[in-house]
């Protein structure tokens, strides 16, 4: 068995999709392991250009098993949205190809409801969510009162557990927020309907993965967002409500026994970030406004203009450790050919002493960036600049770099 995690070095939105989408064609499974609707994986192939929410990358290739692990927050109305999407795009999308763990949790309707009305409770101090529930529902899912997918199979035992849920939810929308309680009719209708689409997709893919693996077929596991929006290692709580890490693979997958062989870490050759938090080496204005669009840094799932910074060693050196990964992909390199000059933030200055190590979270507000400038390079002339920043980011994170993206199309790669 051959095992690989693509995952985010930094705040996420670092190209993970169009990677997984470039190497599935060496694996047999790619496995969704946490993480729901909240993101975009942008991929860009022979069908057309796509922003995944929720399908796994490798649904492009045609022999290729996707699966949602247990780990992912299953919103089946988005899910099947997503599904059409493609397959009205000429992309085949079947319980051949596509397998939906029964031990995955539904992501139901309160819960993006109850995130925004949690945003805005919050006003000026909220976490800048994208508002599709996700916190809501790995509260509900830690708590232990969520409706887990295998239960659409037993619709007698499901009713009295949405029945039971829903006293408790409606409590809290209607106690808390002072919002309009939810009716049995207008959930089970829900659960019927877009449960329903669901349902043939449903398995034991545990029991997938295990004979998968004793057959010896190589397993692709794909994150959500970076290292930087980990629950446990990011910066809280300014995160995501799963855990991003490599780490976690083989338990949001399905197959908790699996030791990963490689870790891909995807990492953009300028920094971007969506949502609130602290970003230290962001810039703004005029200089911030021509990176983000040379780069089309708006968010594949709210299109909201990603802030944008100069590459960050110190986030990018954690983002490698904590994500154990073995080798990078460097995306977005040309995006930067426009430059003369191009910044790189290589310490952070705290309290007026320099660092090299990432500060804990909340002492990150305090940070400010120490930058160098490396030059510039014109993309048509074969650039040696463009190598020795390459080169330079190698050496500062102490990771080996393998892939270097120049561009979205599948083929627009340089493996070293």
């Amino acid at each position: 068995m051959k095992t690989c995690a693509i995952v985010g070095i930094n705040w996420g939105d670092e190209g993970k999709g169009r990677m997984v989408d470039l190497l599935t064609e060496d694996y047999d499974v790619v496995i969704r392991y946490q993480g729901g609707g909240n993101a975009g994986h942008t991929v860009v192939n022979d069908y057309g250009k796509f922003a995944l929410h929720l399908l796994p990358s490798g649904v492009f290739h045609p022999g290729v098993v996707n699966i949602l692990g247990n780990g992912v927050a299953l919103d089946a109305e988005n899910l099947w949205i997503e599904i059409e999407s493609l397959r009205e795009k000429g992309v085949a999308i079947s319980p051949e190809n596509l397998k939906i763990s029964d031990r995955a949790s539904l992501l139901l309707p309160w819960h993006r409801e109850l995130d925004a009305l949690e945003e805005a409770r919050l006003a000026d101090k909220q976490y800048g969510s994208t508002k599709q529930g996700i916190a809501p529902f790995y509260s509900d899912k830690y708590q232990k009162k969520t409706v887990l997918a295998g239960e659409l199979n037993d619709p007698e035992e499901l009713r009295e557990h949405l029945r039971e849920l829903l006293e408790w939810k409606n409590l809290i929308l209607t106690g808390v927020y002072g919002a309009k309680p939810y009716t049995m009719e207008e959930l089970t209708a829900w659960v019927e309907n877009y449960g329903g689409k669901i349902r043939p997709f449903l398995c034991d893919t545990g029991a997938y993965l295990r004979s998968a693996a004793d057959a010896g077929k190589r397993l692709l596991f794909e994150a959500q967002l970076g290292a930087l929006r980990d629950l446990d290692y990011g910066i809280y709580p300014y995160t995501t409500s799963s855990n991003a890490i490599a780490a976690y693979a083989p338990v949001g997958s399905g197959l908790p026994s699996a030791r990963l062989d490689a870790v891909v870490g995807v990492v953009k050759a300028y920094s971007t970030c969506v949502g609130e938090g602290p970003f230290v080496c962001e810039l703004f204005g005029e200089e911030a406004s021509r990176l983000r669009e040379a780069g089309g840094e708006y968010g594949a799932k709210t299109g909201r203009p990603r802030r944008v910074g100069p590459i960050d060693l110190v986030a990018t050196r954690y983002g490698v450790q904590v994500q154990g990964a073995t080798a990078l992909a460097l995306t977005k390199l040309d995006v930067l050919s426009y430059l003369q000059e191009i910044p790189v933030c290589v310490q952070y200055e705290l309290d007026g002493v320099r660092t090299d190590s990432f500060p804990f979270p909340t002492t990150l507000k305090r940070a400010k960036p120490v930058l160098e400038t490396l030059e510039g390079w014109n993309w048509e002339d074969l650039p040696e600049a463009a190598r020795r920043y390459v080169e330079y980011i190698e050496a500062r994170v102490g990771c080996p770099i393998r892939y270097v993206s120049v561009g979205p199309e599948r083929d627009a790669i340089i493996l070293r």
